[in-house]
């Protein structure tokens, strides 16, 4: 019962305050995850958002469903995704009705503009975090030559990141030893 009140808990923090939805939640959920419960580590949870992203869906739901079944089964799940959809839910029919009629004031322009770099500044720390235990994993070169190759399908041959991530996984199950 502690597992779900904690599930609940550390998901619902982590969109609450997760402004500007699934990816600005994600350092938030890795905070929770990782630092303060335990529940994964720090590869396991770049492991799930990686397959995550590859799925058709909101990335914050599709976390929280995974951390929640890992934690406590489905009890769990239905713990965390509760936690990441209803406050979100009801805070976006609110708010949503107040920022739209106030849209147009310096007060609500300031909020949405000076927020961003906090965001920002929150993504390069979790993208710094799964690199950091990337290469502690499979080697600088190993991480180098993967992350030129996905840039370059990215950026250059504009792939979908769907197949860049099933390549990544089949790379590493086929050819990175894991013993």
């Amino acid at each position: 019962m502690m597992e779900w009140l904690q599930l609940f808990i550390g998901f619902f923090l982590a969109n609450v305050f997760g402004y500007g939805g699934g990816p600005a939640s994600i350092p938030l959920m890795y905070e929770e995850s990782v630092t303060n419960y335990g529940w994964l580590t720090g590869t396991e949870f770049t492991n799930a958002l990686a397959l995550g992203n590859s799925l058709p869906g909101p990335i914050a739901t599709k976390l929280a469903a995974y951390v929640g079944y890992d934690v406590a089964g489905w009890a769990g799940a239905i713990a965390a995704i509760t936690a990441t959809v209803v406050p979100s839910a009801v805070a976006l029919i609110f708010l949503l009705k107040l920022l739209y009629a106030h849209r147009q004031t310096p007060v609500v322009k300031g909020m949405t503009l000076l927020v961003q770099p906090v965001i920002a500044i929150m993504m390069l720390q979790i993208t710094w975090q799964s690199s950091k235990d990337s290469v502690l994993s499979i080697g600088l070169l190993q991480f180098t030559g993967i992350a030129a190759v996905a840039a370059w399908f990215l950026l250059k041959r504009k792939t979908h990141p769907t197949w860049i991530i099933i390549a990544a996984f089949v790379y590493g199950g086929l050819f990175l030893n894991h013993s």
